[in-house]
């Protein structure tokens, strides 16, 4: 990504404008938090934090149903294409939280750039997408506690119910201090996916049970499998293609927390656009070798792949150890997700918190939600968006779980509508930026191919939303048509609604709010 440093020659807290245009007053970002959060969180903590979201069940579990669908060709060029679609997101994220960091940084953008409705909806629906994460993680932490002998006597919900004590009380501590627990756990998973690539290298040149594979398995049983229509043919390899796209997007999901955390860092100007491009770079690799890997490894007809477990037995890395006669490395693996689970479940706490703060902010939320300690923590937000967690304790009943899978539903597809948010919010921010004479070129960070990225970003993340229950279609299930769409249509029902009661408009170019919140980022 192009990183713009600003002119030297510029003076201090200001940039280049147009002749006649107004002048915005720039607050300080050291002590202009109008929430009283603490700025003390750095470019790693950053990172971490995105990272620890991101990387969890979807990689860890997920890709080996989606392997098992499309085939390791179509998989591959699933994930690399989404991470293009992730680089547009994180670009237009970049050079707008650079510039304004704020918490909850997209959901006040889209309030203040494109329409005071949009910013609700957008952040109600992002909220409720990681607030039910919290009960998701908290539960399959539970599960995944049951792989070993013993464990499996002792209820979920006594599990639950000490994680989520744990986690809640991890966002009461100084925001320093939860960025350096989050980057020390999530530093776990980085390490063992770089192992599990090494690992997966000399499996693959021979060193296992089954010898030498090299590209064997794309040969057979092939690179690319069909799905649901035309067997072997065109049509039903790019379905299992386009079926696997949702797979890789909420594998991606998380990356953007990057912009959550802008309003509790210590040097936006040059701590975001560092951990953007790192975030981006380190979870496309990782994503992307991975996936790469088991798709070399183990081929997509394996029986084993078909496990819907949380467990370590579900995982597609565990398939490679089973097969190469490894049979130390799937409790390692429990392990790992165990700690995957468990920092993502203690970021999903920080990003709800911190976006339900920006709603307030912004006059979508109770205002009382933006009330802070003496150490900066929004101690309502955390402990409003941590209750969610407790919808957790739904699976302990065969009722509860049918209500609890129809709220992760919500997660599944709310990430494409965020993307495309940021996105859109982008481009109306380059169009304030111009029509208010502020020259971009000054900026702390400037996103490469603009503006063609960030509607390349919309583009396809709108078209995957809207397709992502195509296969409903093609073999009708009214109850699986709202299991995929639900997201949009909560969406759409916040949206119409603060429309019809506020009668918002969209905000004129004109009239968008660059300069509160704005940092001073000249040298």
């Amino acid at each position: 990504m192009a990183d713009t440093p600003p002119s030297e020659k510029t003076p201090r807290a200001s940039i280049d404008r147009l002749p006649g245009s107004p002048k915005p007053s720039h607050d300080d970002p050291e002590t202009a938090s109008a929430t009283g959060l603490d700025r003390t969180l750095s470019a790693r903590h950053l990172q971490f934090l995105a990272i620890g979201g991101t990387i969890g069940t979807g990689l860890f579990l997920g890709t080996g149903q989606a392997l098992a669908t499309a085939g390791p060709g179509s998989l591959l060029i699933a994930f690399v294409f989404l991470g293009s679609v992730v680089f547009a997101v994180m670009a237009a994220l970049g050079e707008m939280a650079a510039y304004i960091p704020v918490a909850g940084a997209f959901t006040i953008y889209a309030s203040r750039f494109v329409d005071p409705t949009v910013g609700f909806a957008m952040g109600w629906i992002y909220f409720f997408s990681w607030s039910l994460t919290y009960a998701l993680e908290l539960t399959a932490a539970g599960l995944i506690i049951q792989y070993w002998p013993g464990a499996s006597d002792i209820s979920i919900g006594v599990w639950i119910a000490v994680f989520w004590v744990v986690f809640t009380a991890a966002n009461y501590l100084p925001v320093r201090w939860f960025g350096e627990f989050e980057m020390w756990f999530s530093s776990i998973k980085v390490v063992t996916i770089v192992g599990f690539i090494i690992f997966s290298i000399c499996v693959n040149a021979g060193v296992g049970d089954q010898g030498y594979i090299g590209f064997k398995h794309w040969s057979d049983p092939g690179a690319f499998a069909s799905y649901l229509v035309d067997e072997g043919g065109p049509t039903g390899r790019f379905v299992a293609f386009w079926s696997v796209l949702v797979t890789a997007g909420f594998s991606y999901q998380g990356a953007e927390l990057v912009g959550v955390g802008a309003g509790e860092c210590a040097d936006p100007r040059k701590a975001i656009p560092s951990a953007i491009k790192w975030t981006f770079s380190c979870i496309f690799i990782l994503f992307v070798a991975t996936v790469f890997f088991v798709g070399l490894n183990v081929p997509y007809t394996n029986p084993m792949l078909g496990n819907t477990g949380y467990d370590a037995s579900a995982s597609p890395l565990v398939i490679v150890a089973r097969l190469a006669g490894v049979d130390v490395l799937p409790d390692i693996i429990n392990a790992v997700l165990l700690t995957a689970v468990l920092t993502a479940a203690n970021s999903n706490v920080y990003s709800s918190s911190r976006i339900v703060v920006a709603l307030a902010e912004e006059g979508h939320a109770p205002k009382w939600l933006t009330k802070t300690n003496r150490i900066g923590t929004p101690y309502l937000a955390v402990a409003f968006s941590a209750a969610f967690g407790l919808l957790g304790f739904l699976n302990l009943s065969q009722d509860g779980k049918l209500v609890f899978n129809w709220f992760l539903n919500i997660v599944a597809v709310a990430g494409f509508i965020s993307w495309s948010l940021i996105c859109l919010c982008h481009i109306r921010f380059m169009n304030a930026l111009k029509f208010q004479g502020l020259a971009r070129e000054n900026l702390p960070y400037r996103a490469p191919f603009q503006p063609y990225l960030s509607w390349y970003g919309i583009f396809f993340t709108v078209l995957i939303l809207l397709t992502s229950g195509f296969t409903v279609f093609i073999k009708w299930n009214t109850s699986n048509f709202f299991a995929c769409y639900i997201s949009v249509i909560l969406f759409l029902a916040l949206y119409v609604g603060h429309k019809l009661i506020c009668r918002t408009k969209v905000v004129p170019l004109k009239e968008v709010d660059l300069a509160k919140g704005c940092v001073d980022f000249q040298q």
